[in-house]
């Protein structure tokens, strides 16, 4: 290590995203301890799991699954905003990774043939600088050694944010949100559609609805980083 970063490391220590704490020289981005205590959801551990039976009726999926619980005003949720509003677009990058490793180890979506990010529209990634979800998508891809699609999907306008908005208005938010370019590329092929939070699943939904009424045979599976369990109602528990 150099000099220069050991005066930075002086009087700007690493600190975890989730509960603050100076991280050692060389740890991981998450601290030791909040890793052992993260809220996994172990969905990727279950065929039938809750986010699974909330997608029913929807859209017809191979798959589905989130890494962990979202839960409002925790350190996970403040690691989410890092990177979704205040531009520290590594902590998805890593936060997928370490993802992706846990499905990698129980096999998860081992037959998807690439990982497809929900896009943002272009005026909203302007001004963000980036699309998390592409990062995200890279982590996983990064440990599952699958190839990421970008460019796939677009956004046909820019939609008010779902957070915040009631359920009957995020399903009417995104209803024909998306198109899908050279929809050939997905003809016969298995994706895995990778988004950062699953409230209603109304984006995913209405992602897939786009891909199925162009590519009919194309199969679909989906994972995101977080899932309200509030959103997945009676379902929540495996």
């Amino acid at each position: 290590m150099s000099i220069l970063s050991d005066v930075r490391g002086l009087f700007y220590p690493s600190l975890c995203p989730v509960c603050g704490g100076e991280l050692p020289e060389g740890g991981r981005t998450v601290c030791t301890l909040c890793r052992m205590t993260a809220p996994l959801t172990r969905f990727w551990e279950q065929a039938d799991n809750p986010m699974m039976r909330r997608l029913w009726g929807h859209v017809p999926v191979v798959g589905a699954a989130a890494f962990i619980w979202y839960v409002e005003g925790s350190g996970w949720q403040r690691l989410i905003h890092a990177f979704k509003y205040h531009g520290r677009w590594r902590l998805a990058l890593e936060m997928g990774t370490w993802y992706g490793a846990c499905l990698a180890d129980a096999g998860a979506f081992a037959d998807a043939d690439a990982l497809v990010p929900v896009p943002l529209h272009w005026i909203r990634r302007l001004g963000r600088g980036y699309n998390q979800s592409e990062y995200l998508a890279a982590g996983l891809a990064r440990a599952l050694d699958k190839p990421v699609w970008t460019g796939i999907l677009r956004r046909r306008r820019s939609n008010p944010s779902q957070t915040g908005a009631r359920t009957p208005d995020r399903w009417s938010n995104v209803q024909d949100l998306f198109a899908l370019r050279r929809p050939e590329r997905l003809a016969g092929r298995h994706i895995l559609l990778v988004d950062d939070v699953f409230t209603t699943g109304a984006t995913l939904v209405s992602c897939a609805e786009a891909i199925l009424a162009a590519v009919p045979d194309c199969r679909i599976s989906m994972a995101t980083l977080a899932v309200s369990a509030r959103s997945l109602g009676p379902d929540r528990k495996g």
